[in-house]
Formats: structure tokens, sequence, C-alpha cells
């Protein structure tokens, strides 16, 4: 099969909504989640994303993007307002709920009681979390970020409280996502399930790499050395 070629003029002149879908896609899978605020009247909000990224360990250090703030973005709003967020995790018995936070509801209208989720507050942390979600991560607001090419916003928080299941975190550290059945999402609208290849041992030069288990113990070297050539 031959390939399509794009030029940027040819980008430039697709239908709008075509090439929303395309430039979506073309960053392969990313991590679905779900962005819980609530304002300082009470007024609860959960959005989906497709951005949150790893920002740094030591402080723990997670970002997103919003978008420029043509309308409206109760979720930009809520975070600058109280300073506080939570990242919560999409699990393949609540896609269709977690998609449908996507949709604009008025600012005084939870997309908890509109999509069928559940509120979940921990202690005094003011931001809630999505009871369903298996991996559930609270955020203190850092640094908003403009980003000049196109007006979005980058917010980044430090990780001050993580939920997990106690199963899914190996003894190194690791934290076995595939264990909690969590989804990725595609472009804007296709959500995946995911099957592990390999975790691979460390990266040094001219040394083969092996795969290490779930606890991060090297497997049997002779019937697990890669071959890189």
């Amino acid at each position: 099969m031959k390939d399509m070629t794009l030029s940027k003029q040819d980008i430039q002149t697709m239908d709008q909504r075509h090439r929303i879908r395309l430039v979506n896609s073309l960053s392969g899978f990313k991590s679905a989640n779900l962005i819980g605020t609530c304002d300082k009247q009470g007024f609860e909000n959960l959005a989906i994303v497709s951005s949150v990224i790893h920002l740094g360990s030591d402080p723990a250090l997670l970002g997103f993007i919003v978008r420029p703030d043509k309308s409206r973005r109760h979720t930009l709003e809520n975070i600058l307002e109280t300073k506080y967020f939570t990242v919560n995790s999409i699990g393949a018995d609540f896609v269709k709920k977690a998609h449908q936070t996507s949709a604009r509801y008025p600012k005084p209208v939870s997309e908890f009681n509109a999509v069928g989720l559940t509120a979940y507050y921990d202690d005094k942390f003011p931001a809630p979390f999505v009871l369903e979600s298996s991996l559930k991560i609270g955020l203190a607001f850092k640094e908003q970020i403009t980003i000049e090419s196109n007006q979005t916003q980058m917010l980044i928080g430090e990780v001050i409280k993580i939920h997990a299941p106690k199963r899914a975190v190996m003894p190194d550290g690791y934290l076995d996502l595939e264990a909690l059945d969590l989804v990725t999402v595609s472009g804007l609208d296709s959500y995946h399930v995911t099957q592990r290849l390999h975790r691979l041992s460390y990266a040094k030069p001219q040394q083969p790499l092996f795969p290490l288990t779930r606890e991060g113990n090297p497997t049997s070297w002779e019937a697990f050395e890669l071959n890189l050539d």
C-alpha cells in the first residue's frame, strides 16, 4: 500500500474536525485520566484528559494541558482558585461514563452526578477523587505555563497523595498498571486495553538487555537475553 503524504498546507486546508482527529492521533497511545476539582462554593467538576505527563520524581510532579480559554474552563478556574486537583485513572469498566465528562455541562452541574461516578473526599483534601478509579492521585498546584504557540496552558502539580491497591505496587517501586485493568486512549475517542511485552533491564552501553519479573528481578539470562542487532 502506498503511503499518504500530507504537507503543512494539506493539513491546514483540511476540514476542521478531520484535522483535529488526525493530529490528535499522531502522538500515539496516551494515558486516559479524569481531573477532579471543586471550587470554594462546593461546585464539583470532572473532566477527561489525555495529556497527563510525568515531569519529575523529586519532587514528584505531573502536568497536563488545558486548551485556550475562549470559553469558560471550569477545571482551570477551580485549580487556580483552590490550588488542588486530583488525577484519576480510567478503568475498563467505566470508560463510557468517563468519556461523557467531555460534554459541556453548566458550572452548577457536577459531572460526577451527571455521568454516574462517585465523588470521594479523603480527609481534608479539598479536591474530589473518583471512587471507582483504582489509581487516584492528589496534587497541589505548583505552576502554570502558557504555551505561546497556541495559547494552551500547562498546569503542573506536585503529588501529595496516592491511592493504589497494594497488589499493584511491586517491591522495587514499579506500579503494575496492567494489573489495574486501566485503559489508554488514542486520538479523541478510541479507548484501548494493554498487553505487556517486557519489563526491560537498565540499559548500559555494550551490555545485553534482559526482561525483569514484575518484582523487578532478572529472569533467566540464558532463556531471555535479547539480541539488539
